[in-house]
């Protein structure tokens, strides 16, 4: 590991100012950094930690949604969600270990954006809004690919809003040395339509099933699903599974999705 400064700001404000300084990289739960940073494939100058912000932490029911502050750890989702969106806090409750849940936040793993990981499919999966320093950007246009997003340079997630559906569920299929998705779908049913997104299957990282969701629209059944196909194209293939692997895994989770979410 590189030498460096640490740096942990007590506020926002704080927070961007130190990150303007040449090298510097914010560091939240710390899960994908830290052992970037061990084998020395990243060598900032300066680590900017998030986790002393307290306007970026807890969970807040209003009018908007469920507000989530972006230092927030997947364990304390995973407790104060469960009241409002139950579907949500038991991703969070599914991610990594007992360690990985107490250190890792929601932020960092979507401004991380891994391929599979699970909080992308239910921002994405739910209609979310990210917040940053800067502005509020839709789950639609906030995922860009495999490690993609749509932050500017010297922009932060301060927090993610989410509207809370009829119903919802996240099916994992676990990946059992990492417990990161070989993959996974979350459903969700709002008023106006459904939503599915997957994680853990593509190529550029987690996507919406639009066949799915116009099927699922009209008749929220897991029967709506049996008639639909997954391309193969664009999907992961790798010692874990191949694309048409992931493909029929996809139909599968999100059958048992729909059904969760009765």
């Amino acid at each position: 590991m590189h030498n460096f400064d640490f740096v942990k700001p007590s506020s926002i404000a704080e927070a961007v100012k130190a990150l303007s300084t040449e090298g510097a990289q914010a560091l939240s739960g710390g899960q994908t950094l830290t052992p970037t940073l061990k084998q020395r494939l990243a060598a900032p100058t300066v680590l900017v930690s998030l986790t002393g912000i307290a306007e970026m932490q807890g969970v807040c029911l209003g009018s908007d949604g469920l507000s989530i502050g972006a230092a927030t750890t997947h364990a304390t989702v995973a407790k104060e969600a469960a009241a409002h969106y139950p579907a949500l806090a038991a991703l969070a409750g599914g991610i990594g270990d007992p360690a990985v849940r107490n250190r890792g936040t929601i932020g960092g793993s979507i401004a991380n954006n891994d391929p599979a990981a699970c909080y992308p499919a239910g921002v994405l999966g739910s209609g979310a809004t990210v917040v940053t320093n800067r502005r509020k950007i839709a789950a639609d246009d906030y995922f860009q690919g495999m490690f993609t997003t749509a932050l500017e340079e010297g922009e932060i997630v301060t927090g993610v809003t989410f509207p809370v559906p009829q119903k919802a569920a996240y099916v994992k299929f676990n990946q059992p040395a990492s417990r990161f998705a070989l993959t996974a779908v979350f459903v969700a049913k709002f008023a106006d339509g459904v939503r599915v997104a997957v994680t853990g299957a593509s190529n550029n990282g987690v996507f919406r099933w639009s066949a799915a969701e116009t099927a699922l629209s009209g008749n929220f059944s897991a029967a709506a699903v049996e008639g639909l196909t997954v391309s193969s194209d664009g999907l992961i293939g790798d010692l874990h599974g191949t694309p048409a692997y992931r493909a029929n895994l996809i139909k599968v989770l999100t059958k048992r999705a729909v059904a969760a979410a009765h």
